[in-house]
């Protein structure tokens, strides 16, 4: 070994064959020990990465480990999850990431009973539909968001914003989803008992469209949680995105907000689940 390191240390003043013919080394042997081949798992790790790289850039980089391993599962790669996160960590891909906060409810009494019971699953679109309110502080006040997620597909056919949370932000909102989607008297619309939610004004325009209404107890989130969990993930991917929104004006935050739901989430996340495509292959598709 020791005539390997001399030619390897005075190559820079000799010429390679000489150093070889010195020591009686063939040269072959010298490029075949100072040229380590790459391992097999590191050529894996390499091309794991770039897909893992693909999948946090179509998100925005708002992925963490746990969603990404979850995207390669659904295109068929079988990689542990550990895997994925020390990967990640090599590379520096971050996601966004912070602690839920949970909203307290109001005591309102519901004009309606449960119909959910904390099954957010759904067989088909437009059969399951949540609703709820969130808001934001902003440089020149808050700003509130109504929205309805589809239990199914996943998709937020319908929402509003304004700077008061009243019944006409979420009558806003309802008009949209109607318009967008046109269900039939089979879907449960399900919110918390909140005063806008079971205004006079709002229950009726369920009753006029016949569906069916919901509503969770007083005070526990987890009676909405898939909603709650939709808040979570975009108040974090937009801070991720943006940083604090608080920095903005309402009317800045108004088209930020826009472009995560109609361009971003709509479009690129659940048009992948309708069509059969990976968030990826989907995001580059709007993009394009």
């Amino acid at each position: 070994m020791t005539r390997y390191w001399f030619v390897h240390d005075h190559q820079a003043e000799f010429a390679i064959n000489k150093l070889c013919e010195l020591v009686e080394l063939p040269r072959a042997n010298y490029y075949r020990w100072a040229t380590p081949v790459l391992s097999e798992r590191y050529l894996d790790d390499a091309y794991l990465s770039n897909m893992i790289f693909d999948i946090w850039q179509a998100s925005r980089r708002t992925y963490g480990s746990p969603r990404v391993w979850g995207q390669l599962r659904r295109s068929g790669v079988r990689v542990g999850p550990k895997r994925i996160a020390r990967l990640m960590a090599e590379c520096g891909f971050v996601g966004a990431h912070a602690r839920k906060k949970w909203r307290r409810g109001k005591a309102n009494t519901a004009p309606a009973p449960d119909l959910i019971e904390r099954d957010f699953t759904a067989a088909m679109s437009n059969l399951k539909w949540v609703a709820d309110v969130t808001e934001f502080k902003c440089v020149d006040g808050k700003l509130y968001l109504s929205g309805i997620l589809d239990l199914h597909d996943r998709g937020l056919p319908g929402w509003s914003m304004s700077e008061r949370n009243n019944t006409d932000l979420v009558v806003n909102a309802l008009v949209m989803a109607l318009a967008r989607r046109d269900p039939d008297g089979d879907l449960v619309h399900h919110a918390d008992r909140g005063s806008p939610y079971t205004s006079l004004e709002f229950t009726n325009r369920l009753a006029d469209w016949k569906l069916k209404p919901s509503y969770g107890s007083t005070g526990d989130c987890f009676d909405n949680a898939a909603m709650e969990s939709f808040w979570a993930t975009l108040k974090r991917e937009i801070n991720h995105i943006h940083g604090d929104w608080e920095q903005f004006t309402r009317s800045e935050l108004r088209t930020i907000l826009f472009d995560y739901i109609e361009v971003f989430y709509n479009r690129a996340r659940h048009q992948a689940r309708l069509e059969h495509h990976t968030p990826a292959e989907a995001y580059a598709a709007s993009a394009a």
